[in-house]
């Protein structure tokens, strides 16, 4: 019998989850005994993001950024980052080329799109104040189906994007759009998106984690060999509203392929200083607390994340 793993996804299906799906549609999964379900937010209107799917024990793995790990953990929840979908982030807070907010500290004043996650407007605040701005901006909490809609009836000022999904969709429209990238304000940003368990089904489950990744780590490298066919399988297989556009679909998947694998042509493998340092950034400026409110003045990154499961993956991806 075939193990049962569930993936609650960050968004609804998209080029950040090709090798997912191209893992699925050639039957990578089935082959490695495992039964695979995806699990989009709109399944249920987002009622239930998939960090806090995962902490009910409602799937088995979630894709979230690396804050969820960091807030679930702070509150006694051992989630842990067993892969990272991106090698590095690559998403942006931006504005209308034509709104006349040129900077982060323009943004004072504005509304921000928000999509309610804890640490978010933390770090919104701290991107206008690296800029020499107050950090004072109003929240308007948008649905996430809505926030590109809201963005350009001006209903909001600003919004966080992938740069390879609604940049994308962007360049396609003739939208231009003013980026900031968090890096460019002394913002040392995790990984985001990443692959999340609960650490009692990773210890009770490791090696059908370990054939997970396996497969996993082989859809993205065709995704990477073959993006236009992986762009391809992804509609066909997702069959999501979100793809419609084999045009768009197919210019987003060109652009995030050249994001799926490090330096070193792996898959999913994090670097403990990338953890690190966005750990002590968050401490640093007192964004970090523990269940009774204390500020948390240290976190070891180790118990954040590990590889130990993509050790066999790593040597089977390189290009």
């Amino acid at each position: 019998m075939n193990t049962q793993i569930r993936v609650a996804l960050d968004r609804t299906p998209n080029t950040n989850h090709t090798g997912f799906y191209v893992a699925l549609a050639n039957g990578s999964y089935k082959e490695a005994g495992l039964d695979v379900e995806f699990i989009s937010p709109d399944q249920d209107d987002y009622q239930l993001m998939p960090a806090r799917r995962l902490a009910q024990n409602k799937c088995e793995l979630a894709i979230t950024p690396s804050e969820s790990v960091i807030s679930y953990q702070t509150n006694g929840t051992p989630l842990i980052a067993v892969a990272t979908v991106l090698a590095r982030d690559i998403s942006a807070i931006v504005t209308l080329r034509d709104s006349g907010i040129e900077r982060p500290q323009q943004l004072d004043g504005k509304v921000y799109a928000s999509y309610g996650a804890r640490y978010e407007e933390d770090i919104i605040r701290q991107l206008i104040q690296n800029d020499e701005g107050r950090g004072q901006f109003v929240s308007h909490k948008s649905s996430w189906s809505g926030i590109w809609k809201s963005l350009l009836t001006r209903e909001v000022d600003a919004a966080w994007f992938w740069l390879t999904w609604e940049g994308v969709r962007a360049d396609i429209e003739g939208v231009d759009l003013n980026q900031f990238l968090f890096d460019d304000y002394d913002i040392p940003y995790g990984y985001n998106p990443l692959l999340t368990a609960h650490k009692d089904w990773v210890d009770t489950n490791p090696d059908a984690l370990r054939r997970f990744l396996n497969a996993t780590a082989a859809g993205f490298r065709f995704a990477v060999k073959k993006p236009d066919e992986a762009a391809r399988m992804l509609i066909k297989t997702a069959n999501h509203p979100a793809l419609i556009s084999k045009n768009f679909v197919e210019q987003s998947q060109q652009m995030v392929s050249c994001y799926y694998l490090d330096g070193e042509g792996n898959w999913g493998y994090m670097h403990r200083s990338v953890w690190l340092s966005f750990v002590n950034w968050m401490i640093r400026n007192r964004m970090l607390t523990d269940r009774t409110g204390e500020l948390i003045q240290q976190m070891d990154p180790d118990t954040l994340f590990t590889n130990e499961f993509l050790e066999n993956v790593s040597a089977t991806i390189r290009l």
